[in-house]
């Protein structure tokens, strides 16, 4: 600062303001505290990083920044009277802001919403895109948060650690049923680790339209803690054990799976890194290049993630060192014998992104194939699959694995589960969950059973040789059931029964609100929702 004159000079204390403002604006406040900013001749550094184990230097110069709170910030200059409930700083950049309620004067976290949405004037400075890193809405019992202010479309996401296998939070006997925002999220240690490992600001692009949008992302509650809670159970454990992730569609898997894999990497014991590399499995494509292409925007040097899309690249991969590789489930069975015998001194996690029965036949065969006989039949998905792989293997002291699952079977619950006593009985359990109920009434997925419309099929399998020994019942009605279900025939005449329920719904519903606006025409829609 010296350097720059700033202290002594007002114009060279504008220019210094003015060049920070321009780089929060267009890098972001994430960035500008991971990186700092280049102000000829110096670089500045904005925040000093969390310490590794053993660096002292390092755990001096972290303390040495200035975590703060203002109360009824005034945050206009046009309006003094304006202000805020509540604003968090590090080293004088706004990090956090906060609209606080209390149910007992009436209000609660949607009043705190409303008043982010129709009252913060998007023009100021502190509620533009990336000046902050996010805005919560909280009250006595709800937390909900935000990353970009839009005005009326400014999406909130619930920050709840869920209560009875649902959304809320759980009482708590010794305060608020939201003091774990400021007891555990906010400590000094959490945030820091919040703002190096997990916020980030990505770009997307559209595949159909090559349109790309910036969004800023901030993790959900379940998604903190069940990365900070494996972290430190491998820290504590060390390396050798199964690890099953219940998480619900609608949970952000793709970016739990992106923040632990990157932090895997950077976990140190006695000075050490624990794990030589991670391998992500997962079998689907798109989701495969989907959480490629997330776990390089997470990761600070984006050249350490490798995509093996052959076995051959699988084990060269290993081979290198390469610390991230990404790969199909279809590599996995060269995974185990590879990783235990040629490289039983290097010590790896596994990610396994398992649980997906729907796969192609040209996937399902390839599995077989490549199982050699410890998984044969027709009928077994993915996660059948990788028990059976799991299963017929030993399992590796020298890997940790971690497998991500909706709906696990009581199969996949015995190999990846945590044992525990019921009563006589030896019973397993997720090390994490996240339900469907939760993710439900937090509005990511919508409830199936809530409208559904039961349909009956009524088929008869003759059999014209008496004494056919190639005639196999059970297999056989399978194939038929399959063959039946997925005719045209019969998906044209489901897909006409549900259209119409959905026309005489509709057309109910306008009645009641009093539309009178022309319905489009069942066949019309049938043939749209058929495709």
């Amino acid at each position: 600062m010296d350097k720059l004159g700033v202290l002594v000079s007002e114009q060279k204390k504008q220019q210094f303001l003015n060049r920070l403002q321009s780089e929060l604006a267009k890098r972001g406040i994430i960035d500008v505290l991971r990186n700092g900013i280049k102000v000829y001749p110096v670089d500045l550094i904005m925040f000093y990083l969390t310490p590794t184990e053993n660096n002292a230097k390092a755990r001096e110069m972290f303390e040495k920044n200035i975590f703060s709170v203002t109360r009824q910030l005034r945050y206009s200059a046009d309006a003094g009277k304006l202000a805020l409930d509540m604003c968090i700083f590090i080293n004088g950049l706004p990090v956090i802001t906060f609209e606080l309620k209390n149910q007992l004067t009436k209000q609660n976290v949607d009043d705190a919403v409303k008043q982010y949405k129709d009252d913060r004037d998007l023009r100021e400075k502190l509620f533009s895109f990336k000046c902050c890193m996010v805005h919560f809405a909280v009250d006595d019992a709800r937390i909900k948060f935000c990353t970009k202010l839009s005005g009326k479309d400014s999406w909130f996401l619930p920050f709840n650690k869920g209560y009875n296998d649902g959304a809320g939070n759980p009482p708590n006997p010794d305060g608020l049923m939201t003091d774990y925002l400021w007891k555990d999220i906010l400590t000094k240690a959490k945030l820091a680790r919040i703002i190096e490992n997990y916020a980030q600001v990505i770009e997307t692009t559209d595949p159909e339209t090559k349109k790309k949008s910036v969004k800023q992302i901030f993790p959900r509650y379940h998604q903190l803690d069940v990365v900070e809670t494996l972290l430190a159970d491998v820290k504590a454990n060390g390396i050798g054990k199964r690890y099953l992730i219940q998480h619900s569609a609608g949970s952000g898997k793709s970016n739990s799976i992106a923040w632990l894999a990157h932090q895997l990497i950077g976990l140190e014991k006695d000075g050490h890194p624990m794990f030589d590399s991670v391998i992500v499995v997962t079998d689907r494509r798109i989701l495969d290049k989907q959480i490629r292409n997330t776990i390089k925007q997470f990761m600070q040097v984006a050249s350490t993630v490798v995509w093996a899309e052959h076995s051959g690249d699988l084990r060269k991969s290993i081979t290198d060192g390469k610390r991230i590789i990404v790969t199909t489930i279809e590599k996995f069975p060269y995974v185990v014998p590879e990783i235990g015998a040629e490289h039983k001194e290097n010590r790896f996690a596994i990610i396994i992104d398992e649980a997906h029965s729907g796969q192609s036949g040209r996937n399902s065969a390839q599995m077989n194939l490549a199982l050699s006989g410890l998984a044969s039949d027709d009928e077994m998905d993915n996660e059948d699959k990788i028990n059976a792989m799991m299963e017929g293997r030993k399992l590796l002291p020298n890997a940790s694995y971690f497998a991500f699952t909706a709906t696990p079977k009581n199969k996949t619950l015995e190999t990846f589960g945590v044992e525990y006593q019921d009563g006589d009985d030896v019973k397993h359990r997720p090390f994490h969950v996240y339900t469907m109920k939760q993710a439900i009434q937090e509005g990511f997925i919508l409830d199936v059973l809530q409208h559904y419309t039961t349909i009956d099929s009524f088929y008869k399998l003759m059999k014209t040789v008496e004494d056919d020994p190639m005639f196999d019942k059970k297999r056989a009605q399978k194939k038929l059931r399959s063959f039946v279900e997925n005719s045209e025939f019969t998906i044209n005449k489901k897909a006409t029964m549900i259209v119409e329920h959905f026309h005489e719904q509709v057309i109910a519903k306008r009645k009641i609100d009093g539309q009178a606006r022309a319905m489009v025409r069942p066949t019309a829609f049938k043939t749209h929702f058929t495709k």
